[in-house]
């Protein structure tokens, strides 16, 4: 039980509080998720004014998620000593301020370094909101709601970031999409402060430093080493990080078993269905970040549409998702976790083979419908499986177990940038310049097809047109390959949840556990 100190979940549970705290940390989620995808609408105009090399493009798209990624143990462990609402109000106000230093930045090494500090300040937000919602909701259907309008609000912040971000494109220069963050981070530090109830673990343990720098390192060095393997083909220095990054997985992991308070317990992964929805998490967001971070590119410099117009054509994901997220908890009760779980991610699998057809004519009914179902499928699929893994742990342990969700997140949003991306830039890489194509023009469409589209416009007109054209249907292939690996991949994690969620159930009202005070009107 939580001491008196922090009695007010408990009051919470009796009124309309709860629900209007539950208002509060969607405010957090939407400032993570908007910031996520506004940066792909903003990639043309970085790539025009920033001119960073076809490398650098990527690391600015997921050095972010990397950071997040080595970081989110750490710091749901570090709210469940603190204090989670303590940790959520100081990371909103960093993630404010750092949002500042991206729109302002001036060269990519600059930008990358401020996306780098915002994944630090959002490793301190979602692991907060999750962990707070299993201690606010004590009756397993509300609190089945309310994850789902936790994962509506992160897909509704897929959806306001690029048709805000496209209407701020339009009309301001590219910084504009980071300063967005700063309204609704102060309206999240205002409210929060009055609203939030407090929640920590009563008797945590020390916060133990050797753990947050192994889990750091290891993270970002076996990222890393699947990103430069996967872009330059396997050699010393991906391999050097792999095997530093295993090796600081593994210590990790021993020292974990060996702590009396460790920042991850373990033990966890023993429970079958917990360990399912957390690769279920991560195989998901592994096949589809690849994708929409390139669909944006996709949208603009292939099928020639404005910012605005191409954050608008993306909406049936997020509404999709929202409509799925809400019914899912519902619909898992139904029929069955591994059924919901598992119908998700065909969807996606299936909608994303269905781009392996791609063109660049390819209208917007058939984008539109696949857009549609992913985000269907996404939102089933994520929001059971983060009501299974908040559900399996007792409620002192919300903060680690809500980190190890989030981790798989960021982790496969990492990795599908980094391995799909890399598999986009690969067959980009590959086309044929026309002659008479002056060399560093050639180097400049070589690296991205942002550059091929700016540096075009030196060139006369016929040459340009030929050039836009090679570039175009290059990236169109390389997108078509990244959609094929990514239905596999999903098709098969289908196939596994189906036998890792056997017998998995979400939690009803007559299961709750003793430790969970019963709720009364």
């Amino acid at each position: 039980m939580i001491g008196s100190k922090n009695a007010a979940p408990g009051a919470l549970e009796r009124g309309p509080g709860r629900w209007l705290a539950l208002a509060v940390l969607v405010l957090a989620v939407l400032l993570v998720a908007v910031d996520a995808t506004v940066l792909g609408l903003a990639t043309p105009y970085i790539s025009e004014d920033l001119a960073p090399t076809g490398t650098q493009l990527l690391w600015i798209g997921d050095v972010y998620s990397f950071v997040i990624a080595g970081l989110l143990v750490s710091m749901g462990s570090l709210g469940d000593r603190i204090g989670r609402k303590k940790l959520l109000l100081i990371g909103a106000v960093a993630f404010g301020a750092v949002s500042v230093l991206n729109a302002y930045a001036s060269t990519p090494e600059m930008l990358i370094l401020a996306r780098a500090l915002l994944g630090v300040a959002g490793a301190t937000l979602m692991p907060s909101t999750l962990a707070l919602i299993r201690n606010i909701f004590h009756d397993p259907r509300e609190r089945s709601i309310a994850i789902g309008v936790w994962g509506a609000a992160a897909s509704a912040g897929m959806a306001v970031g690029p048709v805000v971000g496209g209407f701020l494109l339009e009309h301001f220069w590219w910084g504009s999409v980071f300063l967005i963050n700063l309204p609704v981070m102060a309206v999240l530090v205002v409210v929060g402060i009055k609203l939030l109830p407090e929640s920590r673990n009563p008797a945590p343990g020390p916060w133990d430093l050797i753990s947050v720098v192994l889990s750091l390192i290891g993270m970002i060095a076996v990222v890393y080493a699947i990103k430069e393997a996967a872009a330059h083909g396997v050699g010393p220095v991906p391999l050097g990080a792999a095997v530093l990054g295993a090796a600081a997985l593994v210590w990790f992991v021993r020292r974990q078993l060996s702590l009396p308070a460790p920042l991850l317990d373990m033990r966890l992964f023993k429970n079958r269905g917990f360990s399912g929805a957390v690769l279920a998490d991560l195989l998901t967001i592994l096949g589809m970040a690849g994708l929409i971070f390139f669909l944006s590119q996709f949208l603009q410099l292939v099928q020639g549409r404005p910012p605005l117009e191409a954050g608008l054509a993306e909406l049936p994901a997020a509404v999709g998702a929202v409509a799925a997220g809400l019914a899912a908890g519902t619909v898992a009760r139904r029929f069955s976790v591994r059924s919901v779980v598992s119908a998700g991610l065909a969807a996606i699998g299936l909608a994303l083979a269905a781009l392996t057809v791609l063109q660049q004519s390819t209208g917007y009914p058939v984008l539109g419908a696949v857009l549609l179902t992913v985000g269907i499928g996404s939102g089933l699929a994520f929001t059971v499986t983060a009501d299974v893994i908040l559900s399996s742990v007792p409620k002192e342990q919300a903060g680690s177990a809500s980190a190890v969700s989030e981790t798989a997140y960021e982790l496969g949003a990492a990795l599908g940038i980094a391995l799909l991306g890399s598999i986009v830039t690969g067959v980009y890489r590959d086309f044929t310049v026309p002659a008479g194509t002056p060399p560093e023009v050639a180097a400049a469409a070589h690296e991205s097809l942002g550059g091929a589209v700016h540096s075009a416009t030196a060139l006369p007109p016929q040459t340009a047109d030929a050039l836009v054209s090679a570039a175009q249907a290059a990236f169109v292939d390389g997108m078509r390959l990244a959609a094929g690996v990514g239905a596999v991949v999903l098709l098969a994690t289908a196939v596994a949840a189906w036998f890792m969620l056997r017998g998995q159930r979400l939690e009803s009202v007559e299961e709750q556990p003793e430790r969970e005070p019963a709720h009364h009107a």
